[in-house]
């Protein structure tokens, strides 16, 4: 089983090097610029690593790992356009639209989810596309839930805008390692858990959200609960699952 930096560098790698269609021409440009920013390629981390637990060698699955990351990196470039965040820096660079100006952020923007849709459809089957499809939609509904305040609760609102990609994360590996549907139940459950779990660390790091929500403490209890989840998840996995768990213990105690 590989450790977690070794599949981080195997999806490093893939990004690096990752053609990018021709006709983008000088678009290209900006779309790189969004995936060397840095990051910590914890979503791809997940779906090399729940792969190679379901029984496929991590390579299979980096096309979808990194379908996922460009995803996440299309949220990233679209959410600092001055019309929602409006955020100038990003990851201590120039966000695109600061570097690159608007109109290209948008494209760059554009390109990367469409870039990452031609990844998960290079698989024999659609279902690492519809996979992908549907958590992309939930995060953007996500996203109108928190620009428009209109969220039924706060539950509701980071399932969508956090844990929808988290959740595909597990869910883009389980097809690609061909396990069947009617098998996937439990890894899926693990799943859902990872996004509440990042979301409540990341909110501790940044003094918002479920802390203003709840207090630093309790958000702590929340966040640990929800490791103890995804730990109990896992333990109803019959595979090897302990890169998986690495991973969740290290959500659960990362400081930045």
């Amino acid at each position: 089983m590989h450790r977690p930096d070794e599949l981080r560098d195997l999806a490093e790698s893939y990004l690096a090097e990752l053609a990018l269609t021709p006709e983008l021409h000088g678009q290209a440009e900006s779309v790189r610029y969004a995936l060397t920013m840095g990051g910590k390629r914890v979503r791809p981390v997940i779906c090399l690593a729940t792969a190679e637990a379901a029984g496929a060698e991590p390579e299979r699955a980096l096309p979808a790992a990194a379908a996922v990351e460009l995803v996440h990196n299309f949220s990233l470039v679209h959410d600092d356009l001055p019309a929602l965040d409006n955020d100038e820096v990003r990851r201590g660079n120039p966000s695109v639209w600061a570097r690159h100006g608007e109109a290209t952020a948008v494209l760059a923007g554009d390109a990367l989810l469409v870039e990452a849709f031609r990844l998960a459809l290079s698989y024999p089957t659609p279902s690492v596309g519809r996979e992908l499809a549907q958590a992309t939609l939930g995060m953007i509904g996500g996203q109108y839930l928190d620009i428009t305040g209109t969220a039924p609760d706060e539950a509701t609102l980071h399932r969508l805008k956090t844990g929808c990609l988290f959740a595909a994360s597990v869910g883009v590996a389980l097809w690609v390692a061909d396990v069947p549907e009617r098998e996937q139940a439990r890894w899926r459950a693990f799943g859902d858990e990872l996004g509440l779990l990042f979301q409540i660390v990341d909110d501790i790091l940044d003094g918002d959200g479920y802390v203003l929500s709840h207090g630093a403490d309790g958000a702590r209890v929340l966040a640990d609960e929800a490791a103890d989840r995804a730990h109990a998840r896992l333990e109803d996995i019959a595979a090897d699952t302990s890169v998986l768990a690495e991973i969740v213990a290290g959500l659960a105690a990362r400081t930045f």
